[in-house]
């Protein structure tokens, strides 16, 4: 078994500190610039209008993020001290806020008229995948949501919360949302997939939220008032991302959206 003590803080300079899943959450977003002025390329977007929809996804991701966190996993505790939501720094981020917050974000980029609403949010969906895989490494360096007791070979001893060995979940996850970032970004390839709108990103959501339900059984509690619960609040939370999935892929094999698809090409 393997014994796991990173320090959470890669460097400090001055009152300045870096810390691990602050530099793979800022990791996540540069990929997907990367990916997404390569996506831009292939269909012949202006790639310019990148470092505009960027601004408005990371303020998104993060503002939904550190709200659900907070009003999601420890709402007694912020509503009783508003001040602390804006401790960021602090750690807290919850990925169903976080996809709230993207969508909200693209809705916004979306009304200045450039793009279709479901255009960005398909090829949103593709390097969000990767960003999850980075967010995740995060949470290992800084031995954060860990996983169950367990003696399986490869259990990781997580010194920094106790002496037990426990399942490396936020591994797991990290290769989940690899795996689905390669499929998404294999099916974006296909113009039949591109031409349906909503397509990838309901693939996203069954994809994504069902490995992270399928997952949240090896994970820890992460909300104190979920003790008896039958299913983890990750889980209840994931039922309807996956169930608006379902939806979108439904609606996109109907064809709904092929029209202004075209009309943008």
């Amino acid at each position: 078994m393997f014994s796991w003590n990173a320090d959470p803080i890669v460097v400090t300079v001055g009152p300045l500190s870096i810390h691990w899943y602050g530099l793979f959450f800022a990791a996540a977003f540069i990929a997907g610039l990367q990916i997404m002025a390569r996506m831009f390329a292939r269909e012949g977007r202006d790639k310019n209008d990148l470092d505009s929809l960027l601004g408005f996804v990371a303020i998104g991701a993060l503002v939904g993020a550190r709200l659900g966190h907070c009003l999601i996993y420890d709402p007694v505790y912020y509503l009783s001290n508003p001040l602390d939501m804006l401790k960021i720094w602090e750690g807290g981020l919850a990925s169903h806020g976080g996809v709230i917050g993207i969508l909200v974000a693209v809705w916004a980029f979306a009304r200045t008229g450039k793009y279709p609403f479901w255009w960005l949010l398909d090829r949103i969906a593709v390097p969000a995948a990767l960003g999850g895989a980075f967010i995740r490494i995060g949470n290992f360096m800084n031995s954060e949501i860990v996983g169950m007791p367990t003696i399986v070979p490869w259990a990781v001893i997580f010194a920094r919360v106790d002496d037990l060995p426990r399942h490396p979940v936020q591994l797991y996850e990290a290769a989940a949302y690899l795996m689905i970032f390669a499929i998404l970004f294999s099916a974006w390839r296909m113009e039949g997939v591109r031409s349906r709108q909503g397509l990838l990103a309901g693939y996203f959501l069954v994809l994504v939220f069902a490995a992270r339900f399928v997952l949240e059984f090896y994970k820890t509690p992460q909300a104190a008032y979920e003790a008896g619960f039958f299913l983890a609040v990750g889980q209840w939370l994931s039922v309807p991302c996956m169930l608006a999935g379902l939806w979108l892929v439904a609606r996109a094999g109907r064809g709904v959206g092929r029209a202004e698809t075209k009309r943008l090409g």
